[in-house]
């Protein structure tokens, strides 16, 4: 048999339901040279599970702290003590953004900040202190129960946390994340973006995630494209994840991620649009059906077309009241707009909670105590509508 013909065979089963690794290997192979086929796979899986419907989820970003012990060569969000645009959110500053978010129709509050700032910098220890707070995940469970008071449903990105800590966090989350980014050590190495990093080093991060399985902590991590990776880094990195998922069941989403170059960062070159889509599609056929696959929109704002061709069933947070913090000047898409492009291919734009359905109708994944105020979110976000222009809805593909 021809090398076309095992692969046409081998997208066929991928289209079908879940692949091999060996499937996996040979998909990834040859991905460039078939890309069209491969999208068009990875559009029936999409389609199989999720329909004609695309999801965001309205949020604020709220980043408690940029100060990072870690340097990340492609990083413009981590700060210094004394550097220009260093920022810990005071407590009354979390209200107001907090309140200005429920106004604005925020329904997620993300919780996205550097690691551990408190193992280096001494005046950043003092500033915890006055505010009657030992560590940073003190102050960040402080900070989610204020959101939840506000109405908001917290998610918490903090880098890597101990089990314990996980374990401080898990009731006053809907869910959490932490991007793998990629499972290679490689990248740790002189020379490569991650060598500043301690916290990168993939077995920390595999560790983490296993972590939170355990503890059974609905879960959102994912790849980033274009920090010196190679392809079989990238697939091996998806494998990791899908192995972690069918291991403990609670990965509930998957973001592919490029890197875009900001102001402080050292790496130059981004990725392109047949890169990323060929990613996307990768991740939805290696991935269960029940995993969503996500790209953010603002970082690719002229290819939400090109996401949506490529299978991902989600856009990931969408905030009308905050900037994106980690990749400035990049901002988000205005969503009439955005549901306008969905419509013109034949989906519906449907805001979604910080969790899936499938975590938030489980005892298991949820917290008895955020049961009230993840009803009161379904509600909220029951009555949010996004709705496309009349033009879009009449161009739009039966």
């Amino acid at each position: 048999m021809s090398s076309d013909a095992e692969f046409r065979q081998t997208l066929y089963r991928a289209a079908a339901g879940p692949i091999s690794e060996h499937d996996a290997r040979r998909l990834a192979e040859h991905a460039d040279r078939h890309h069209a086929a491969l999208c068009e796979a990875a559009r029936a899986r999409r389609q199989r599970a999720f329909g004609s419907t695309l999801t965001f989820s309205p949020k604020v970003f709220l980043p408690l702290t940029n100060l990072c012990r870690n340097f990340c060569d492609y990083c413009s969000f981590r700060r210094s003590p004394g550097d220009s645009g260093e920022w810990t959110m005071l407590p009354q500053e979390l209200d107001a953004w907090l309140q200005r978010a429920r106004e604005g129709g925020a329904i997620e509050a993300l919780f996205c900040l550097g690691d551990r700032p408190e193992s280096v910098f001494p005046s950043y220890r003092a500033l915890l202190s006055q505010l009657g707070h030992d560590s940073t995940v003190d102050y960040l469970v402080a900070a989610c129960e204020r959101a939840i008071a506000h109405g908001l449903l917290p998610h918490t990105n903090a880098g890597v946390l101990t089990r314990a800590e996980l374990s401080r966090l898990r009731p006053v989350n809907a869910s959490m994340g932490l991007m793998l980014e990629n499972i290679s050590p490689r990248l740790c190495e002189r020379g490569m973006p991650h060598h500043r990093a301690r916290d990168k080093r993939p077995a920390l991060r595999v560790r983490m995630i296993q972590a939170a399985g355990e503890l059974q902590i609905p879960f959102t991590t994912g790849i980033l494209l274009g920090i010196g990776e190679t392809a079989s880094e990238r697939l091996d990195s998806l494998l990791a994840i899908r192995a972690l998922h069918l291991h403990y069941g609670h990965i509930q989403e998957l973001i592919v991620q490029s890197y875009r170059s900001g102001p402080l960062s050292t790496l130059t070159q981004e990725p392109g649009e047949r890169e990323l889509s060929c990613a996307i599609a990768l991740a939805r056929l290696i991935l269960p059906d029940e995993v969503s696959v996500q790209a953010p929109p603002n970082l690719t704002p002229r290819a939400t077309r090109t996401l949506i061709a490529a299978g991902i069933d989600d856009f990931g947070g969408i905030s009308a009241v905050s900037p994106d913090y980690i990749n400035p000047g990049h901002g988000w898409p205005n969503l009439a707009r955005l549901a306008e492009q969905c419509a013109a291919d034949g989906f519906s734009l449907v805001p979604r909670l910080p969790v899936s359905a499938r975590f938030a109708c489980d005892a298991r994944f949820v917290d008895p105590g955020l049961r009230p105020a993840l009803e009161a979110a379904e509600a909220r976000r029951s009555a949010f509508g996004v709705k496309p222009s009349a033009q879009a809805l009449s161009e739009a593909r039966p």
